[in-house]
């Protein structure tokens, strides 16, 4: 778990919904306050992004956490949650033209959406005022149902490792579908809650078609019992978009993105490759991490982030004097403490404000760790030979490997703690420097 400090508790009082926060000029106790012009349909995608953070889709257990993550941009809101199992991500960006107020200053904060304010939300119609505030000193709502005081939790670790994968893993997504709301809601009513099944959507006309086999042009659908937090959205959503991977046949199942969108706001479903794998262990961030001067590009370039509505690589890149590949990596690096994720919608990144260390990052992926533990003790010899705890593997063109994990995953799961040895030994990793990068 991931303490931040807050300058008071939140609270809901008569007339706001004020989010605490860890970030934000003093100047500014709210960072932002105003209504939404679609209360309803804000209402209904926080209950969304608040289900799936209660949820566990594999092996269910008992309600996880209820504390989504709200972002101020310069622009929009954006509310961020993962599930239980952190095999399903959950974001409700509510745009510009989806809030009547102003964004004073910039923030991340972590929100407890607890029975009083599931009830008071679940209330909401679509002609009722609802008015939300942002800031440092209290959480409050304006709606019908009077104040509701809530209070802060700390973020799991495990989100910040979710967020990092989540990144990387949607930044090689392009559009592959795009439905009406007639058609998306006959499709999800057609999905079994309870299935956890890998299946794979085929445009077909106006809709798609579920098949069991991956044929090229397909999309990915591992779990669709996982799509029915959208089903409450449907009523205030007019398109569904599909984002996802290229497919072939034979291809192995792959995450995917499925958004329903209203002029006002974007209500998108991020699924793991399948039910039973959570983001947080994808391993889709190694490589970029594996750099040596990961590091100190990411502290660099967190220095440069401005509060666009999104982050143009081309632009840091320019402001920086990195290559454009460099500034990708140290954007990964940020995101594994949680202060950039990506936006299919847009095919931009975007940015929170987390607190980032080094030191934090390199606790996020213990592999990465034990692999330069390795790199550092000389445990790899000449043609990919590595010595680990007492057995000897080999590495073939610094990919695959015969350890167990290799056997296990194929490489699905990012590389093992072998194959990234190698690789930092290949490419003159040294003590020094291996020191400066994290997990």
């Amino acid at each position: 778990m991931v303490s931040y400090a807050y300058l008071g508790s939140s609270a809901l009082a008569p007339g706001d919904l004020t989010l605490q926060t860890s970030g934000g000029p003093a100047a500014h106790p709210r960072f932002f306050t105003g209504f939404l012009t679609s209360p309803a349909a804000t209402a209904s995608g926080l209950l969304a992004v608040a289900e799936v953070a209660r949820s566990r889709y594999f092996r269910p257990l008992d309600p996880a956490s209820l504390d989504p993550v709200v972002t101020a941009g310069s622009d929009r809101l954006r509310f961020e949650s993962f599930s239980g199992c952190c095999g399903v991500y959950a974001r409700l960006d509510v745009l510009p033209t989806g809030i009547d107020g102003e964004i004073v200053a910039h923030g991340t904060t972590n929100v407890d959406v607890n029975v009083p304010l599931q009830r008071a939300l679940s209330r909401v119609g679509p002609s009722d005022p609802m008015h939300l505030a942002v800031g440092p000193d209290e959480l409050a709502v304006t709606t019908f149902d009077g104040p509701v005081v809530e209070r802060k939790v700390p973020l799991p670790s495990r989100w910040l490792r979710g967020f990092a994968e989540a990144q990387v893993l949607t930044s090689r997504f392009d559009p592959r579908a795009e439905l009406g709301v007639a058609e998306a809601r006959a499709l999800l009513q057609r999905m079994n809650s309870g299935d956890r099944s890998v299946l794979w959507a085929v445009p077909a006309g106006r809709t798609l078609r579920l098949t069991s086999r991956p044929v090229p042009g397909a999309i990915c659908l591992p779990g669709a019992g996982r799509l029915t937090a959208f089903k409450p959205f449907l009523r205030y959503a007019s398109t569904l978009r599909v984002y996802g991977p290229p497919i072939t046949a034979g291809s192995a199942p792959v995450s995917s993105t499925w958004e329903l969108s209203s002029p006002a706001m974007r209500l998108s479903l991020t699924l793991s490759p399948e039910p039973y794998r959570g983001f947080s262990g994808e391993g889709a961030v190694l490589e970029a991490l594996a750099a040596d001067e990961a590091a100190d590009d990411a502290e660099l370039i967190s220095a440069l982030l401005s509060w666009d509505p999104s982050i143009d690589i081309d632009t840091l890149a320019l402001q920086s004097g990195l290559e454009a590949a460099r500034v990708r990596d140290a954007l990964t690096q940020l995101s594994t403490a949680g202060r950039v994720g990506f936006d299919v919608a847009e095919a931009g990144y975007f940015h929170r404000t987390l607190p980032y260390t080094v030191d934090g990052v390199a606790k996020m992926n213990p592999r990465l760790v034990a692999a330069r533990a390795l790199a550092e003790a000389g445990a790899v010899g000449a043609d990919g030979v590595v010595r680990s705890g007492g057995e000897v593997y080999h590495v073939r063109d610094g990919e695959s490997c015969t350890c167990p994990w290799w056997a296990k995953h194929r490489g699905e799961r990012g590389p093992c703690k072998h194959a990234l040895a190698v690789r930092l030994v290949a490419a003159g990793s040294s003590p020094s420097s291996n020191q400066a990068v994290g997990a």
